[in-house]
C-alpha cells in the first residue's frame, strides 16, 4: 500500500504540472532517429527530470526538416512510457500551427475545435508507446509552430521551415552574327526562391540549321541541385547553316515540377560578292589592252578585308593599274577594304600582249565570308604587213642590152604572210630573158609569173630577179603586182628604165 500510495502521489504531481513544448519546422535538429522515410526527430522531452533514465514519459515529435508550400506532409507525436509501471489517464492536446491546413488525423481526436485537437489516450503499459499521425500542408512561407500539451507530462515544441524555390533562366545571344562566324551563347539558371531546387536541367533545342561546333542540334545542361540564391552558367559556341532571323529558346526544369524558359533572337547575315571583268576580245600584237574589273557586295553584311587580285597569264605583260593596284609575282592586287552592302568598286589594268595567242585572264575577290571569280578571253593576232620594192640594176641601157630587175618582198608585220603571189608585166620595148627567186618563175609573152610563196615570217625577206633585153627605145615602165591570203587587193609597183 505504501508503494501504491507513493505512485499515486507521483502521478498526482505529474497531472498538476503539465509542460508545453513548441514544434517548429527547422533544419537545426541534432537527433536523426527516423520514424518514417523522409522524417527526422525534430525534438523530444523527458518528464519530469529532462533525462530519459530518470523520467516517466518521453514525448517525441517526428516530421520533415523542410517542406514546400502547398506540398502535403505528415508529422507524428509519439508518447513512450519509460517506467516499469503503467502510466494511466494520459490526455494529449495538440494546438495546430498557424498556416497549417490539416487534412487528416490518425487516430481521430476525442474532441476538436478550430486549431486544437484532444486525444484521451488512457493507459500506456510499461515501456509501451502510442503514436498520433497528423497530415496536411503549409499554406504560407515561413515557419510552422505547433505545440502539444500532455497531462502530467512535458510539452514538446518544434519548428518546420516552409520554403518555395523558384527557377529563373536567362539566355544570351548576339543580336546579329555573320554566317561564317561562331555564335556565342550563354545560359544562366538561378534559384531565385527559398529552399533547394533539386536536379535542375536546362534543355535547348536549337533552331533549324543550327548546331554546336561538334554537330549537336540539341543541348542539355545539368545544373544539379541548386540552393536558394545560387546561379550556374553555361557557355557554348554555335554555328548556323543559313542566313535569316532565328528565335532560340531554352527551358529549365527540376524534379519538384518547377519550370522556366527564356528566348533570344539572332539575325544571321552574309556578304555576297559578285565580280565582272570586261575588256577587248581581240588585240593585234603590239597594241595594248585595258581591262575593267568591278566587285559588288550584293549581300546583307559588310564584306570585310576585301582583296581583289588579277592573275595575268604568261602571254600578257603588265603596263599599269588604277587605284593603287600593285604588281608582283605575275598578279595585280588591290586592297578594297570593307565593302558595305550594295557597294561596288571598279579598277582597271593595262597589259601588253607578248605574242600571238589566245589567253585567259582571271580575277578573284576575297573577303571575310565571301569570294567571287571572273575571267575574260583575249585573242592576240598578228598583221602580215608585206612591203613590195622593185629596182632596176642598170639604167639607162642600150637597145640590145639586158637589164636586171630586183623584186624584194619584206614582211614588216607581226604575223606570217601566206600564199604570196608575184606577177610582172614587161613593156613592149623589152623581152624576157630569165627569172629566179624563192619559187620558180615562168614567162608567157610579156607576163612573168612566179609560183606562190607558201609563207613569209615576220621580218623576213624574199628576193626575186627578172632579166630582160631592151628591144626598143623609150622611157618604159616595168610593172610588178603582189597579193597574199591576208590582202583584199593587189599591191602594185613599177620601175622606169631609159632604153636608147
Amino acid at each position: 500500500m505504501k508503494t501504491a500510495n507513493r505512485n499515486q502521489t507521483a502521478n498526482s504531481r505529474v497531472r498538476v504540472r503539465p509542460i508545453h513544448a513548441a514544434l517548429v519546422l527547422a533544419l537545426t535538429v541534432s537527433s536523426v532517429y527516423a520514424q518514417a522515410p523522409g522524417q527526422v526527430r525534430l525534438g523530444s522531452q523527458a518528464y519530469p527530470t529532462g533525462r530519459p533514465e530518470t523520467s516517466v514519459v518521453l514525448l517525441e515529435r517526428f516530421g520533415p526538416a523542410e517542406i514546400r508550400m502547398g506540398q502535403s506532409f505528415d508529422y507524428t507525436v509519439k508518447l513512450t512510457n519509460l517506467t516499469a509501471n503503467a502510466v494511466e489517464n494520459l490526455i494529449l492536446t495538440e494546438k495546430l500551427a498557424d498556416g497549417f491546413a490539416m487534412s487528416s488525423m490518425l487516430p481521430e481526436p476525442n474532441n476538436s475545435s478550430t486549431g486544437t485537437a484532444t486525444w484521451h489516450l488512457g493507459t500506456i503499459a510499461s515501456k509501451g508507446s502510442k503514436t498520433i499521425k497528423i497530415s496536411g500542408s503549409a499554406s504560407r512561407i515561413g515557419e510552422l509552430s505547433s505545440c502539444a500539451t500532455l497531462t502530467f507530462t512535458t510539452n514538446l515544441c518544434s519548428k518546420i521551415r516552409v520554403v518555395q524555390p523558384a527557377l529563373e533562366v536567362t539566355k544570351t545571344l548576339p543580336s546579329e552574327v555573320m554566317l561564317c562566324d561562331p555564335i556565342p551563347m550563354t545560359v544562366r539558371v538561378t534559384n531565385s526562391g527559398s529552399g533547394l531546387a533539386r536536379n535542375v536541367r536546362v534543355t535547348d533545342k536549337l533552331p533549324q540549321g543550327w548546331t554546336t561546333m561538334s554537330g549537336q542540334s540539341e543541348l542539355v545542361f545539368q545544373a544539379g541541385d541548386l540552393p536558394a540564391g545560387v546561379s550556374r552558367e553555361f557557355s557554348v559556341d554555335l554555328k548556323a547553316a543559313n542566313t535569316g532571323s532565328f528565335e532560340n529558346c531554352v527551358e529549365a526544369t527540376e524534379d519538384g515540377g518547377l519550370m522556366a524558359n527564356s528566348c533570344a533572337n539572332t539575325r544571321i547575315t552574309k556578304p555576297e560578292l559578285t565580280l565582272t571583268k570586261t575588256g577587248p576580245s581581240i588585240r593585234y600584237l603590239g597594241r595594248k589592252a585595258t581591262f575593267e574589273i568591278t566587285a559588288t557586295n550584293t549581300g546583307d553584311a559588310v564584306a570585310r578585308n576585301a582583296i581583289l587580285t588579277d592573275m595575268l597569264p604568261t602571254g600578257l605583260s603588265f603596263v599599269k593599274a588604277s587605284d593603287g593596284g600593285r604588281f608582283g609575282g605575275g598578279r595585280v592586287t588591290w586592297n578594297l577594304g570593307s565593302m558595305e552592302p550594295g557597294a561596288s568598286r571598279t579598277v582597271s589594268v593595262e597589259v601588253n600582249p607578248k605574242g600571238i595567242a589566245t589567253v585567259t585572264n582571271k580575277a578573284e575577290v576575297r573577303a571575310s565570308c565571301a569570294n567571287a571569280q571572273a575571267e575574260t578571253m583575249l585573242e592576240v593576232k598578228g598583221i602580215p604587213a608585206i612591203l613590195l620594192e622593185v629596182i632596176d640594176v642598170e639604167d639607162p641601157i642600150e637597145v640590145g642590152s639586158v637589164v636586171t630587175y630586183v623584186i624584194t618582198v619584206t614582211n614588216q608585220g607581226s604575223a606570217v604572210g601566206t600564199n604570196i603571189k608575184i606577177n610582172a608585166a614587161l613593156p613592149g620595148e623589152q623581152s624576157f630573158v630569165s627569172a629566179d627567186g624563192p619559187t620558180a618563175g615562168t614567162a608567157n609573152g610579156q607576163a612573168v609569173a612566179f609560183v606562190p610563196l607558201p609563207s613569209l615570217a615576220p621580218r623576213a625577206k624574199a628576193t626575186y630577179r627578172i632579166v630582160v633585153k631592151g628591144t626598143g627605145t623609150g622611157d618604159v615602165r616595168f610593172r610588178v603586182s603582189m597579193i597574199s591570203d591576208q590582202m583584199d587587193s593587189t599591191v602594185d609597183e613599177s620601175e622606169s628604165t631609159r632604153i636608147y
